[in-house]
């Protein structure tokens, strides 16, 4: 297994940070849903909206690694697809996914801050406020975190959707090629 990306396959730490990624970001998703549903008075929904946050602020921590670790090994694996419309396609949906991995937890830390409950790190500590508090506000970061957490779930369903289009369609590598081997 190499570090690095090269014209036919993805490093290590690329693939980890995407299924690692891809997990939190799942996880984060049920924990943050299920907490919402839950009344205001039951037991646990303020520590599962604790370990949505704690959660969120590791995956907004991984994304900073990742797009520097992309920017740093900067050797794209080469596109198997040669119509140009499928490769708009992927770029665009790769970029948009990039922006919403931050603009989703940088949301949520914005609503929290205004809300007077900054995020902690599993208990370890907290961060600081990311905005000033203030009530007002809230109703608006969470309407902005709740948009954009369906705006990066429909990427990552247009993102799966490409990569089994690719492997099931164009029988192409380019499914294998972020697979750990």
């Amino acid at each position: 297994m190499h570090i690095h990306n090269t014209p036919t396959s993805y490093g290590i730490v690329a693939k980890s940070l995407h299924w690692i990624l891809a997990i939190l970001i799942i996880g984060a998703w049920i924990v943050g849903d299920y907490a919402a549903d839950l009344p205001n008075d039951a037991p646990n929904k303020f520590q599962l909206y604790d370990l949505h946050k704690s959660v969120g602020m590791v995956i907004l921590m991984l994304v900073i690694i990742r797009l520097s670790w992309r920017l740093y090994d900067g050797k794209a694996v080469a596109s198997e697809a040669k119509n140009k419309i499928i490769m708009l396609a992927a770029r665009t949906v790769h970029f948009l996914l990039y922006v919403f991995m931050f603009v989703q937890p940088l949301t949520g830390w914005a609503m929290s801050s205004a809300a007077g409950y900054a995020p902690n790190f599993f208990g370890l500590f907290t961060f600081p406020a990311l905005v000033a508090q203030n009530p007002e506000m809230v109703h608006q970061w969470s309407e902005l975190h709740e948009i954009s957490a369906y705006i990066l779930l429909g990427l990552f369903t247009l993102h799966v959707a490409g990569a089994l289009f690719h492997h099931f369609v164009l029988k192409d590598n380019t499914l294998r090629k972020m697979t750990i081997d």
